[in-house]
């Protein structure tokens, strides 16, 4: 092979190559937005080729679905487990993706001994804010400069604004949002901070949230923006879900859609938003697609997620990432919530790990804006 017929080789390879890449989320959403997802233990430590060769080439961030919340992190008083933490922030730097953090300060999934002593008594404040800054301290700390962003504070605000009754607020008071936030530049100066939560398109919680940032920083307090989870409905006013992210870029905040999903099942009250604590006894006829999802709903939530998108693209100024909350169907959440034994098909990938047919549709926008 002489040099010319070589370097011709070696262009026709690169552009193959690129042409694979912005055939991906991953390459095509490059320079607007990062696209992640939510993964498990059992992806991070022993996925099945098929999904390790997903989540590499999809996705150029990933999120740790469950393994950083406090109840893994921090079993027992002084003891720390690491383990599936630090095998996400490995598997990010093989592959060359962004890490972020979820959650530090967050009233649920807090391990067994937090807010109480042995005898059922309650941390006084003084040792609440102890436990706060140490536990902020050794799991940033740790991570220092390998991740880009924490949720520091997740799901403090009610759906009218008013700050949810967590223990951290009845123990500490309001200030425990600027503790922690404080807490967590202190440990890591260069990570961004986040406040994250749901029904994010709901206006009064909007607002609520927006002064919550305001006063963070009028306290001196790090805040680079809020994560918008998106576990979206069809009922989801699309309206006000981008008038939230137009006010929180105004208010000089990025914006991070961070849990995305869209549930295609019927809802026992209506949208429940991400209430963990809701729970319904199992209905048969809330549970249509146990053997499939139907053509006309694929064609639905296809047509909803291209409208989302849209309205991304539109302020991909403003939006820093847009997060799955998960990557396939058969690994979701949503399957058994708010009902056990319900089956959904909320994400971008089928339970064959095979794009749903708006994720082509997604990628041709991309390319053509």
């Amino acid at each position: 092979m002489n040099k010319l017929t070589s370097a011709l080789c070696c262009v026709t390879l690169s552009t193959l190559s690129l042409s694979a890449q912005t055939n991906t989320l991953r390459g095509a959403f490059a320079g607007k937005f990062s696209i992640g997802a939510a993964v498990n233990v059992t992806q991070v430590h022993s996925p099945s080729p098929a999904m390790e060769k997903l989540i590499r080439t999809q996705f150029d961030c990933l999120v740790a679905e469950n393994c950083m919340k406090g109840e893994v992190i921090s079993p027992a008083e002084g003891q720390w487990n690491f383990r599936d933490a630090d095998r996400l922030v490995e598997l990010c730097q093989k592959n060359k993706q962004d890490c972020y953090g979820h959650c530090l300060v967050w009233h649920s999934q807090p391990p067994t001994w937090f807010f109480h002593h042995s005898d059922g008594t309650r941390w006084t404040r003084d040792e609440a804010i102890h436990y706060m800054r140490n536990h902020i301290q050794n799991v940033v700390g740790r991570y220092k400069g390998r991740i880009k962003a924490w949720d520091v504070v997740n799901e403090a605000l009610n759906d009218n604004g008013t700050l949810r009754l967590t223990p951290w607020l009845e123990i500490i008071g309001e200030d425990y949002f600027e503790i922690a936030f404080k807490a967590a530049h202190a440990a890591d100066p260069e990570a961004q901070l986040f406040y994250n939560d749901f029904s994010m398109h709901l206006p009064a919680k909007r607002d609520a949230a927006i002064q919550l940032v305001k006063r963070l920083r009028a306290k001196g307090c790090r805040v680079d923006g809020v994560g918008m989870q998106s576990h979206v409905s069809f009922d989801t006013d699309l309206v006000e879900y981008e008038k939230t992210i137009q006010a929180l870029a105004d208010a000089g905040c990025k914006v991070m859609i961070t849990e995305l999903d869209l549930s295609v099942l019927p809802w026992p009250e209506g949208n429940q938003g991400a209430n963990i604590d809701a729970n319904f006894a199992y209905q048969e006829s809330l549970n249509p697609f146990k053997n499939g999802i139907s053509k006309d709903m694929q064609r639905k939530q296809d047509a909803f997620y291209e409208r989302l998108f849209d309205i991304y693209l539109r302020h991909a100024d403003a939006i820093t990432r847009v997060n799955f909350w998960g990557v396939s169907d058969a690994d979701s959440w949503k399957n058994d919530w708010p009902m056990p034994g319900r089956t959904d098909y909320p994400l971008a990938f089928d339970r064959k790990l095979q794009p749903k047919p708006f994720v082509k549709a997604l990628i041709k926008k991309a390319k053509m804006n």
